[in-house]
């Protein structure tokens, strides 16, 4: 288990607030379970619900947290280990320890939980929870609210996804110290991935080494790597592949650190140790992008027209070099970017990598009066909503040159007035580039988080001479 938490002054003032925002009724907050691989015993690593933990910080399997707002009351169900458990973890803290350090003075055995939220409905209360996203948990709550599993998140609360949503969307002092933990790591993953490539290896042969980074460290990866040659392929992991000299590489890898706060970047870089003519001109035209994206972001400006900025930066981009033609910013107009430009410029970054996605992109991204977009490319646009301080945002534009879609646009005579298709035939075999920071949104402007990491192209030839 790991035992690192903020002091219990946070998560008081935490879910003193949430009560606030709620008002009435018992919010239930479920931890989550261990969840085995190929026998019972074999088990994944475990992790933390990221609400649960947001609320309560304990890093333990087999909790529940209950707030009684109308009783005043905080609740930890959980249970100690019995000794045949302690043979083979060792001594560990009680849970009554445990729940001390978060500020809660009462616990219950976990068995007793199923009887109180029968007591608490048979009262007529509201009962308040999260959509769930473990099999585990959509069970239990299938037996307690008596409905069948498949239904059982469209009982969920939206007042208390609401709520959440806004406490945890703004990153406090304290959380930005452990966000930029986990980027510092991050960035010496990459800086790693950069320096170590070579002819000949396997794309899984140089993502080998990241883990061990993230895990001395303190923490572990935030998410599975991507790195490939195959660049174009918008998440591609890494495999057998082998990469050849000529070829560019993309890492989009990130690290967890102890108290599971995320980092997100990405860098692009040859195989060999220069970029060729081509592959310079549209890594510039990314990062170029890249740029103006990162100097639009303040508060009160609408992620979703910065979005907008950066597939016109990379239009213009490509018209300079001649694959593109038209008006710019009539070719976003258009969708024309999303030939090359398919998925969204970022999203939100905390205690998950895709802050609070088990909440909901409407309630995380959007607003009830600015709705996702249903087109190819913007539909995939996770953030939209403005700006506003404390929030932790990725920006991650990228060229994407798909021979597939090439084809069907060109064969459906898509985009004729913005895309000369004889030049961009020539970049079938090219892959992808996307360059990807991790950045706080402050009163004023931005930061980016962490410590410098090579991006310019000649920064990054310079790391691979």
């Amino acid at each position: 288990m790991n035992n690192q938490l903020f002091d219990k002054s946070i998560y008081q003032a935490r879910r003193r607030r949430l009560k606030e925002q709620i008002g009435n009724g018992v919010i239930l907050l479920l931890g989550n379970e261990e969840s085995s691989m190929n026998y019972k015993d074999n088990l994944y690593a475990f992790r933390q619900d990221s609400s649960f933990l947001y609320f309560f910080g304990l890093d333990k399997p087999g909790l529940a947290g209950i707030i009684d707002i109308d009783n005043d009351a905080e609740i930890i169900y959980g249970r100690d280990l019995t000794m045949d458990e302690i043979v083979w973890t060792g001594p560990q803290p009680s849970l009554a320890e445990q729940a001390v350090a978060a500020g809660i003075m009462k616990t219950r055995p976990v068995a007793e939980l199923t009887k109180d939220i029968a007591s608490a409905r048979a009262a007529g209360r509201s009962l308040h929870f999260l959509p769930p996203y473990r099999p585990e948990n959509i069970l239990k709550l299938s037996g307690w609210m008596v409905v069948a599993p498949a239904t059982v998140k469209d009982h969920a609360s939206v007042p208390l996804i609401r709520a959440i949503v806004a406490q945890r969307s703004i990153k406090t002092a304290e959380e930005i110290v452990q966000i930029e933990e986990a980027v510092n790591t991050t960035a010496e993953m990459h800086l790693a991935a950069i320096k170590g490539a070579r002819d000949g290896m396997t794309e899984a042969q140089l993502a080998a080494g990241l883990p061990g980074i993230a895990i001395r460290a303190g923490g572990n990866l935030a998410f599975p790597t991507i790195l490939t040659v195959n660049g174009q392929v918008l998440h591609n992991h890494y495999g057998p592949t082998v990469m050849k000299e000529g070829r560019i590489a993309i890492c989009d890898s990130g690290a967890e650190n102890a108290m599971h706060y995320a980092g997100d970047m990405t860098r692009t870089f040859p195989v060999g140790k220069k970029f060729t003519t081509l592959q310079r001109e549209m890594y510039d035209i990314v990062l170029g992008s890249q740029e103006a994206a990162i100097a639009a972001c303040r508060p009160g400006v609408l992620f979703r027209d910065v979005h907008a900025l950066a597939a016109q930066k990379l239009m213009e981009g490509l018209k300079e070099a001649g694959v593109a033609k038209g008006d710019p910013a009539a070719a976003v107009a258009a969708g024309a970017h999303t030939l090359v430009f398919q998925c969204g410029l970022g999203h939100m970054m905390g205690l998950d990598v895709h802050d609070m996605e088990d909440l909901g992109e409407e309630y995380v991204g959007y607003t009830e009066t600015l709705k996702k977009s249903r087109e190819f490319g913007w539909k995939s646009l996770r953030l939209a909503r403005a700006l506003e301080p404390g929030f932790v945002v990725t920006v991650e534009p990228g060229l994407y040159f798909i021979p597939e879609l090439m084809d069907q646009c060109k064969a459906e005579k898509k985009y004729l007035d913005f895309i000369n298709y004889d030049k961009l035939d020539a970049l079938r075999s090219f892959g992808g580039i996307r360059i990807e920071d991790d950045i706080l949104v402050t009163a004023d402007g931005y930061r980016v988080l962490g410590k410098p990491l090579a991006k310019k192209a000649a920064e990054i030839e310079a790391l691979r001479g």
